[in-house]
Parts: structure tokens; C-alpha cells; sequence
């Protein structure tokens, strides 16, 4: 059975641009999904990081795929793993590759394991401004507003999240 996840990618050590692209091409072989289309890439500075910590390049995706929600984050995890972030880790600390499952379909789960959709999408412009690029209409299982909607009502600074192209994906 197919459906459609978001999936929030994020990097912000070594080369930035390449931990992305290299992530990709490991979850296209991994999962195999039958579509898939990127938000622009975003710059943004660390937030309750170590003082010096590079900045994280984020973007997200979207794909089709035939695997369930708990599958498709047990990849992600290997992934992530396989570009060397530890599975147990501070919060907080600089990453190679950075994949979270933002909603998977109509799929809810309150699994500490998998919270989907995810707990803290809706407060994160770093997520919602490459999201509202490809889904400004979505409105996920639980909320009320649209992903252009939640955007808009953001109190921080837009400025805080910087363009940095919007076809990242072309060389991975």
C-alpha cells in the first residue's frame, strides 16, 4: 500500500550540501519511492546548540512509498546512522544528516518511538517554509490549519530562515 511522508531533512556539519544530497540517493535506494519532490533548501542558524556550531542547511521532502510509517522511520534511522550520527546522542548536537517523519498520510501514532504527525512541526518555520513549497494546503490528522496557515502565524523572524536554492536535489 502506498502513501505520501514528509519527511524534514537536516544537516550542519562537513560538507552540508552533499550530507543531503548523499542521504537521498540512500533513502531512493533504500526505499525505492515512486515519487518524490523537495521543498527549497533553507539556512538556518543553530538554536540551543554548542557555541561555534555550523549552521544547519534543512529542507523537506516528500515521497510515495510502499512500506508502512515504521519501516520508513527504521530506514531513516539507518541512514542516519550510516552517515554517522550515533543513535544515542545529546540532544542537540551537530549532525551529518538529521530525517524526521513529519506525517505519513493519515497515519497518527503517539509511539514515543514514532510521533507522527510530528509533535513540533507546526512551531518550526525550518520545516514549514520548505513544506509550504511543495504543500501549502496540507493540513495534517489533529490540526485545524493549513501548513501556509501555520506558517503565517509564526511570531519569530523569517528573515532567521535564509534561502539557499530551490533545486538542491539536481547533482544528488
Amino acid at each position: 500500500m502506498n502513501f505520501s511522508a514528509g519527511i524534514a531533512i537536516g544537516t550542519n556539519l562537513g560538507d552540508r550540501l552533499l550530507n543531503l544530497q548523499h542521504g537521498l540517493s540512500m533513502l531512493i535506494e533504500r526505499v525505492q519511492p515512486t515519487a518524490i519532490i523537495a521543498g527549497a533548501l533553507y539556512e538556518t542558524e543553530p538554536v540551543n546548540c554548542a557555541p561555534g556550531t555550523q549552521a544547519f542547511l534543512n529542507s523537506v521532502i516528500e515521497i510515495e512509498a510502499a512500506c508502512t510509517p515504521q519501516e520508513l522511520h527504521a530506514h531513516l534511522q539507518a541512514i542516519e546512522q550510516a552517515m554517522g550520527r550515533p543513535a544515542i546522542r545529546e540532544q542537540n548536537s551537530p549532525r551529518a544528516l538529521d530525517l524526521d517523519v513529519l506525517y505519513a498520510g493519515d497515519f497518527v501514532s503517539d509511539d514515543p518511538q514514532l510521533i507522527v504527525p510530528h509533535p513540533r512541526l507546526h512551531l518550526r518555520r525550518f520545516v514549514l517554509q520548505p513544506l509550504a513549497d511543495i504543500r501549502p494546503d496540507l493540513t495534517l490528522p489533529g490540526h485545524s490549519f493549513s501548513i501556509a496557515q501555520h506558517l503565517a502565524a509564526l511570531q519569530d523572524d523569517p528573515m532567521e530562515v535564509r534561502l539557499v536554492t530551490k533545486d538542491w536535489m539536481k547533482n544528488g
